[in-house]
């Protein structure tokens, strides 16, 4: 349990797992919170214990200027990427260094009083093993890396132990298939599914699956709502003992249920209030094509239902849904550690769908 005396600062707080861990964190106790973003938030915190700063982390004088007066941090909470150039290239593992290099320089000479950073990457560390190896086992924290590969997630756990061993405790977590509400996420699954459930509506079209028969069938990935993981960061950040490690311990931070999409693709469709075809899985089906022209019909959408303004782009990712449902090998993970830690939450990844899709109309984004 935090004490009056814990700071927190969450670099990416519109983000999915930002937001909740914010509203969490105010919630428990006497916390104090900053939260750092690019972009202003659209969907304002309102707090007497939160402080919303705009910053542009890869502007190192910027991010000198606004962050290096927060003395009082104890706690670092970071839940962002940067995503300016191609998922793990040389170009995003340079950019994605620099941002996080950029906020321990400005945060490290002045926090003396810092017990722990938390860096949230995803289930995606164990791609490069999962494609080329063809494995269906579950990942656990233990698994090596490849020998040779670009993972931008490696080269922030290295800069990590380089910063931070034996001077501040850190943490590694690991979701899967984030589910949450944002309109600043890249790689959105919720937001995509609610624009697409609610242009088949809106059209009367039919509510198909498009992707491989594999991925409908059978489990593929892990769920990972975003108030899980936001527990799990609080729980290893503010833990004494009981075996959690200071230094870079990783931790998957998934549901603990495992799904197919053919058991809960019906749901979903009855959730929209739409047309679910007898033959659902249709492997010609892309979301690139079927949806990426209906950018004015969203415009329509949102002018009729008093919407909050938003682009189509802004909630949904079209390439990611496709790449989501096509996806090569599978990719779950064992929950064996933070279980044998007694960290306790668990998710029913439809029924985390289902309350997310509820906030996302609770927020106005979608009718």
């Amino acid at each position: 349990m935090a004490d009056s005396n814990c700071v927190a600062i969450v670099i990416g707080v519109t983000g999915l797992v930002g937001r909740e861990l914010t509203k969490r964190l105010i919630s428990k106790s006497k916390w104090k919170i900053y939260g750092v973003a690019r972009q202003p938030e659209i969907i304002p915190i309102k707090s007497s214990s939160y402080h919303f700063i705009p910053c542009d982390l890869l502007d190192p004088f910027e991010t000198k200027q606004k962050l290096s007066i927060l003395h009082d941090v104890t706690h670092v909470f970071w839940v962002t990427w940067a995503s300016q150039h191609p998922l793990d290239t040389a170009e995003c593992c340079e950019e994605n260094k620099a941002m996080l290099s950029n906020v321990l320089s400005a945060i490290l000479p002045i926090a003396k009083g810092m017990k722990h950073f938390v860096l949230q990457t995803g289930m995606s560390h164990y791609v490069p093993v999962a494609v080329n190896g063809k494995t269906t086992h579950l990942f656990d924290e233990e698994w090596p890396r490849p020998k040779v590969s670009s993972n931008f997630y490696y080269v922030l756990e290295d800069t990590l132990h380089e910063r931070l061993d034996g001077k501040v405790g850190w943490t590694v977590h690991r979701p899967g298939l984030l589910m949450g509400s944002s309109n600043r996420t890249l790689f959105n699954f919720i937001g995509s599914l609610c624009v697409y459930g609610t242009v088949c509506k809106h059209l009367n079209l039919p509510f198909v699956f498009g992707g491989t028969s594999e991925c409908w069938e059978e489990s593929y990935i892990d769920g990972s709502d975003a108030r899980l993981v936001a527990e799990q960061q609080i729980w290893a950040a503010t833990r004494n003992g009981d075996g959690v490690s200071s230094n870079g311990e990783a931790f998957n931070a998934i549901n603990g249920s495992s799904f197919s999409w053919k058991e809960i693709w019906p749901i979903l469709g009855k959730k929209f209030g739409v047309r679910v075809p007898k033959e659902t899985c249709m492997e010609e089906f892309w979301y690139t094509r079927a949806m990426g022209d209906k950018k004015r019909v969203w415009e329509e959408i949102v002018e009729k239902e008093r919407l909050v303004e938003t682009k189509m782009e802004e909630l949904a990712n079209w390439q990611f849904m496709d790449i989501l449902f096509r996806f090569r090998a599978k990719l779950l993970g064992s929950r064996a550690k933070v279980d044998g830690l007694s960290f306790t939450m668990r998710c029913n990844t439809l029924d985390s769908i289902l309350y997310w899709i509820d906030v996302m109309r609770h927020e106005n984004f979608i009718p």
